[in-house]
């Protein structure tokens, strides 16, 4: 055994404090032992050819892309459940990483379960019957600094990037978001009509570099990579300069009164150049963090919601209804919890504005301190309005000590499968994460607003790194397709809060249930259904688990009582 082998041994090991601490509650607990040596075997057979390990600050491997390898997924193709059967996936922050497992369902004269009574214990109930809102997907963004950065790397490690978002047997996104010029995630504030001041016609307009160069050739290769069929999303984030009132692309500012029409034909002629190029836009948004008073140092402009409606029914939607535009789908907000909900009553309410919206834009900065019932209220009000997420980060928050990138965050990864967890069960249809890669110092960003991302590029090396994050964006969006349609779930038992869930119909009839255990230990879950229940003996401490479920379709109602063992896998390295 090598000293590299035998330190990477030692740094996995001191993750799990039952293996050696006597004080531990549980360290004369074999079974959790068995399953905390088997997360130790997993990661380090990721590590064994140096393509995952961990990095400083992180406490969760990453895995690293390079013109010689890159670890795929495992498996890369999807196995269904069979009739008696059920499949597990599971990440953790220990290191699996979609790891596998099909196990069997057995009859009532087999339940049974573990017996120590100290173990953390949930019941999981899926209302398969209860049909909810259809899903849109998961996806990403590319942004300038997104595909400049990736432009850095070598054609084989690009395309291994593009595949690992897009292709078969990488995550399958179906959803992007695109910003219509510039945003703070570029190297330049710019718009598509600068400097040529009262241009209304729009003889000036034209599609930037960034767009020429990078937008629309790695969009053209997702698209052509892509099983599932991608639609692309694109918003706004300032109008030109002389457009607005603060004559500013930044700091905020509104649009002139008399540019409404104008603006409303950028927006059209943005849409028919992606086309002509080549990139169908399924939807638009009216504005990113449109209603946003604060000045902010980025491409940047605030609405009333007043005037955002007068803008839309007077302007924008005879605007795209004259070009034959109509199919795209138009969603107001993009922006907070808490000021679209201060903001969309106001557009919605009005008949003639409201014919030309398709939905509702979250972002999910402010939601841990702003309630999700504000998608349930939407919801309620306006049930034919769909409720999409399109942006997402880790982003500072003002406070001037954090990291924008901690490579093998597993916090992190968390903090995103919770939140989508909680927004499709208030009756989002999908979640659009912010740039799909950055450089290591979560940039470039020319207004000095680094974040992180799921892929990290290291230019200097011409690899890239696949964080915690990348993975559980994956549990999403290759387990549940556009199509599938959210279901009610729920946890019975003493989870403390730290156990959730999220269940959906699959279009190929069975049924998927995302399960996040944020406790330190091994959680005993029951799961029931329409057409069966079962045990899971172990789900692994901080992991999200993915379970395929049978189901027929019962509506009878009626349900059968199973139970089902889980079966640990061969022993450690040597299976």
């Amino acid at each position: 055994m090598s000293p590299n082998f035998e330190e990477k041994l030692i740094n996995c090991v001191y993750q799990y404090e039952i293996l050696y601490d006597i004080s531990h509650q549980h360290y004369y607990d074999t079974v959790r032992k068995e399953n905390a040596w088997e997360e130790i075997a997993q990661t380090l057979k990721l590590q064994d050819n140096g393509s995952c390990r961990y990095f400083e600050g992180g406490d969760s491997p990453v895995c690293v892309c390079d013109v010689a390898s890159c670890p795929p997924l495992h498996p890369a193709s999807l196995t269904p459940p069979s009739a008696g059967h059920v499949v597990t996936y599971t990440s953790s922050r220990g290191g699996l990483r979609f790891q596998e497992q099909v196990v069997a369902v057995h009859g009532p004269e087999n339940e049974g379960g573990l017996n120590d009574s100290s173990m953390n214990r949930a019941v999981v109930e899926v209302a398969c019957l209860s049909p909810r809102q259809v899903m849109n997907g998961f996806g990403g963004s590319f942004t300038d600094s997104a595909t400049i950065t990736m432009n850095s790397l070598s054609p084989p490690v690009l395309d291994t990037l593009l595949r690992s978002y897009f292709s078969p047997e990488g995550l399958e996104y179906e959803l992007v978001r695109v910003p219509i010029g510039g945003s703070d995630f570029s190297v330049r504030p710019y718009t598509y009509d600068d400097d040529h001041e009262g241009d209304v016609e729009l003889n000036h307009f034209q599609l930037a570099g960034e767009d020429l160069v990078y937008k629309l050739p790695f969009i053209h290769r997702a698209l052509d990579l892509a099983r599932r069929p991608l639609k692309v999303m694109a918003s706004p984030w300032s109008a030109p300069a002389w457009m607005k009132t603060n004559g500013k692309i930044n700091e905020t500012g509104q649009l002139l009164t008399e540019m409404r029409r104008p603006w409303a034909d950028y927006l059209v002629r943005f849409v028919k150049e992606y086309e002509k190029a080549g990139v169908p836009i399924w939807g638009l948004t009216s504005q990113n963090h449109g209603f946003t008073h604060e000045k902010t140092s980025w491409n940047s402009m605030s609405w009333n919601p007043s005037d955002m409606r007068d803008w839309i029914k007077d302007s924008l939607g005879p605007a795209l209804h004259a070009a034959d535009l109509e199919r795209v789908k138009l969603y107001i907000g993009d922006d907070v919890r808490d000021n679209v909900d201060n903001s969309y009553r106001q557009i919605l309410h009005d008949p003639e504005a409201a014919r030309y919206v398709t939905g509702l834009a979250f972002h999910w900065y402010k939601d841990q301190s702003v309630s999700p019932d504000v998608l349930d209220h939407a919801h309620l009000l306006f049930p034919d309005k769909d409720l999409l997420y399109t942006e997402a980060c880790i982003e500072s928050g003002g406070v001037a000590s954090h990291q924008p990138v901690v490579l093998g965050s597993w916090a992190r990864a968390e903090r995103y499968a919770q939140n989508i967890i909680e927004d499709v069960n208030h009756f989002a249809s999908g979640w659009i994460d912010w740039n799909l890669a950055l450089d290591p110092a979560g940039g470039p960003n020319w207004a000095g607003n680094e974040v992180d991302a799921p892929i990290i590029i290291n230019p200097e090396k011409d690899e890239f790194y696949k964080q915690p994050i990348f993975y559980v964006m994956g549990h999403f969006s290759k387990f549940v397709p556009a199509g599938s349609v959210s279901v009610p779930s729920w946890v019975r038992g003493n989870t403390a809060g730290l156990f959730h869930t999220a269940a959906f119909v699959h279009p190929d009839g069975y049924v998927v249930l995302q399960l996040l255990n944020k406790n330190d230990t091994e959680t005993e879950v029951r799961v029931e259904w329409e057409g069966g229940d079962f045990t899971l003996s172990l789900v692994p401490p901080r992991s999200l688990q993915t379970l395929l479920l049978p189901w027929e379709g019962d509506t009878t109602h009626a349900k059968r009582k199973y139970s089902l063992q889980s079966h640990l896998l061969n022993k450690y390295l040597t299976e």
